[in-house]
Formats: C-alpha cells, structure tokens, sequence
C-alpha cells in the first residue's frame, strides 16, 4: 500500500468542507481558493477543483457572477449559497465529531502500554 494514495484520500476527503468554509467568508475564483488551500498547507491542483466546483454549484449550493478584470479575462466568482451554508452547517457538525473521535483514538494510551 502506497502512502501517498491514503494521504490523498484523507486530502480528498475534507475538500468540500474546505472550499465551502473559504467561500463562507468571502467570494473568490479558482485563482483565490487555491491560494487559500495552498497556504493552509493543503495542495490542490487546478485540474481538481474544477470538477469539485461544479459538482458543488450543480447541487446548488454554490453560484457564480462573472466579473471583468483589468488585468485579463473575465473572472468567474463563486460564492455559497442559502442551501450551501445549511449544508457547510452539517458539515461542521460531522467534522467536530470526527476530530473529536479521531483525537480520541490516537491520542488514548492503550491499556496494553502498561
């Protein structure tokens, strides 16, 4: 088994939770949300999130605007949704369970160190 196929699954997992929590705070393009995950330490490629967005916005819970740039093309802003913070909502809940559980087992001496 490779490490690298598992720490990427973890990656993968949490992907949704991540992109939906930045676009919480503020809208943004691709070019922003990579940056916010890159400096978070958490690597995405473009070829990734793209299909993410639109599986994101075709669940409804996110939209887009197109904007003008002075410095090139039109940007496509995403921004959450009513329907994307409910879900980002759940999705909070599930993640504080997880850590908490995850936290637990890795953390808890196993009675067999004694």
């Amino acid at each position: 088994m490779k490490i690298e196929n598992t720490k990427a699954q973890m990656r993968k997992g949490i992907l949704e939770y991540c992109i939906l929590s930045i676009l919480a705070k503020n809208d943004a393009y691709v070019a922003e949300i990579l940056k916010s995950l890159k400096e978070a330490r958490l690597i995405v490629v473009e070829g990734t999130i793209y299909p993410l967005l639109t599986r994101l916005k075709n669940a409804g819970l996110l939209s887009y605007r197109w904007e003008e740039s002075t410095g090139g093309p039109p940007r496509k802003y995403y921004q959450i949704t009513s329907k994307g913070e409910v879900f980002l909502k759940e999705l909070s809940y599930t993640w504080e369970d997880l850590k908490f559980a995850v936290t637990t087992i890795t953390h808890t001496k196993n009675s067999n160190d004694e």
